[in-house]
């Protein structure tokens, strides 16, 4: 058995050195991207490859749709910020404040700090759902938990807001005329309040990519991949454009804007591009996917603002980390991400990550390398993490 062990050592410490001094270079992205870690699959690496996969790509940022307790131990000390989510159906308790505070006392403080909580998301495209109930529920449940945070002592390092899908607008274009849809007005004044009061960001989920599908005859493709283009000139502002992301962004800033209110910053919570859509669903390609992407995280880097917010970087986080299996909806829904389960990308942007292997052992060999298989971990996670 020693010797077992001794040549499974020499084996595994051989492969070590193989992953990490190879010809294959890992790449780095190193550009204050966020990602969203969407997990609506059954093929998923777990969490604490995953942890691996973000730390090669220097992904620092990263946004939940649950409070998932795995992929928060698995992150532990790894200085990534987390946004973390309340489904829509959780909503309507946490407008009770004991049932608020028992969920952060749950969830939420045992990881802190060592896992960097720094956001909580109620809802995902509330206004979306055309579910009245909901509306009402939404701002209620962020003050209650926002005020339980303060009960607590976590309201300085954990935030409250929501994601809002571009459907709030009535208008879009131009930029300097966008405004919210008169039904909504009621329940978004107040939650615009709310984010001006405790300094929270207004979250959109933007996608040009369904503007393109909706009108591909009409939506210039440059203009919405961020490829050369004449671009458009807001007729207001004079202010020009050469993508739609940007104009959409400044669309909600002048919304916000209408209803009293610029001191509020509005992030991308969600955007992207799929590489693969069922036949009707125009646009959905890998080389597109790869132009958006690509070219969305060149900007990223240079630290662009829109033209209307000339000082204010745009934040982002795309969508998805992961193609997901079980996404419900076209085939599109599925295939946002920018690596397959594997590790493999799904398209080349010029960036390359390290997702460790799966080590599968016969019984045989079970107990010698269950001793390796520590030590190895030990080793990966100092020469990652250190």
């Amino acid at each position: 058995m020693e010797k077992q062990i001794k040549m499974s050592y020499m084996a595994a410490s051989s492969l070590l050195l193989l992953l990490f001094f190879s010809g294959s270079p890992i790449q780095i992205l190193g550009l204050g991207v966020g990602i969203n870690y969407g997990q609506i699959a059954n093929n998923l690496p777990s969490p604490s490859r995953v942890a691996y996969l973000l730390k090669s790509l220097n992904i620092s940022r990263v946004k939940l749709y649950d409070a998932d307790l795995n992929v928060l131990l698995a992150f532990s000390h790894t200085n990534v910020d987390f946004i973390i989510g309340l489904g829509n159906e959780y909503l309507p308790n946490m407008t009770d404040p004991i049932k608020a505070r028992n969920w952060l006392q749950q969830r939420v403080q045992p990881h802190l700090p060592q896992t960097r909580i720094t956001c909580i998301t109620m809802g995902n495209e509330v206004f979306k759902t055309y579910d009245h109930q909901l509306w009402s529920n939404l701002l209620p449940a962020m003050q209650t938990v926002y005020n339980a945070l303060v009960d607590l002592g976590l309201d300085k390092q954990v935030t409250v807001t929501s994601a809002h899908s571009l459907d709030i607008l009535s208008i879009s274009f131009p930029p300097s005329a966008g405004s919210f849809r008169q039904d909504l007005g009621e329940y978004l004044h107040g939650i615009l309040n709310f984010h001006a009061e405790v300094k929270s960001p207004f979250l959109i989920n933007a996608y040009p990519y369904f503007a393109y599908k909706d009108n591909p005859n009409e939506v210039p493709l440059d203009y919405v991949l961020f490829q050369s283009n004449q671009g458009t000139v807001d007729p207001i502002t004079n202010l020009k454009y050469d993508n739609m992301l940007y104009a959409q962004v400044d669309a909600v800033y002048s919304a916000i804007k209408a209803m009293g209110h610029t001191d509020i910053e509005v992030r991308i919570s969600e955007t992207g591009w799929p590489s693969r859509g069922d036949d009707d669903e125009a646009g959905a390609t890998p080389e597109n996917a790869g132009l958006y992407n690509g070219n969305l995280l060149k900007r990223i880097e240079e630290k662009q603002s829109t033209p209307a917010k000339p000082n204010v970087p745009v934040d982002i986080y795309v969508f998805a980390l992961f193609n997901e299996n079980l996404k419900p909806g076209p085939a599109s829904e599925g295939n946002y991400g920018l690596y397959y389960p594997n590790g493999t990308p799904v398209y080349n942007i010029g960036v390359q990550g390290y997702l460790p292997g799966m080590v599968y052992t016969s019984p045989s060999t079970k107990i010698a390398l269950s001793v390796v298989s520590n030590v190895l971990f030990l080793v990966i996670a100092y020469l990652i993490f250190a």
